[in-house]
């Protein structure tokens, strides 16, 4: 992969931030690609080559970068392990997200194995109270809610 075609793909994800209700996913992967990389280096490489010959050409060219990254995520859990996607809406209410989730939610991969983490595939860039201490909770495994401490 070129480092034109790289930075492409970087500016067309950036542009379509600046428009979107969502943060970065970026982020967000890095904690998945790094179990991965621990624990399944097939899958960990699976990811990268999907990454350089899938997801960085798709988004550089006109494909919806959004789009591209949360179907990337949803890649990289279900290379981590069996699970679900799961939309938790401003209250903290969890469903199941039907099509393109809502703009609101904050929609993570939930896998069934313990020792798999969990995955933010999209987080609304104004997450509510509730999304953020799902985020705590299921993400980063606290045992308490930040807004309690």
């Amino acid at each position: 992969m070129s480092d034109d075609l790289r930075a492409r793909a970087d500016a067309r994800l950036e542009a379509a931030l600046v428009a979107a209700p969502w943060r970065d996913p970026r982020p967000y992967l890095r904690p998945i690609l790094k179990h991965l990389k621990e624990r399944d280096p097939a899958a960990f490489e699976r990811a990268l080559d999907h990454f350089n010959s899938t997801l960085i050409p798709a988004v550089a060219g006109e494909a919806d970068a959004l789009a591209e990254w949360l179907g990337y995520g949803r890649l990289l859990g279900s290379l981590a392990g069996v699970g679900r996607a799961v939309a938790i809406d401003g209250s903290g209410k969890a469903g199941e997200p039907e099509g393109a989730p809502e703009p609101d939610a904050l929609v993570l991969y939930l896998p069934d194995a313990a020792e798999v983490p969990a995955v933010v595939l999209r987080c609304p860039r104004d997450a509510t109270p509730a999304q953020e201490a799902s985020m705590e909770l299921l993400v980063l495994g606290r045992v308490s809610a930040s807004a309690y401490d």
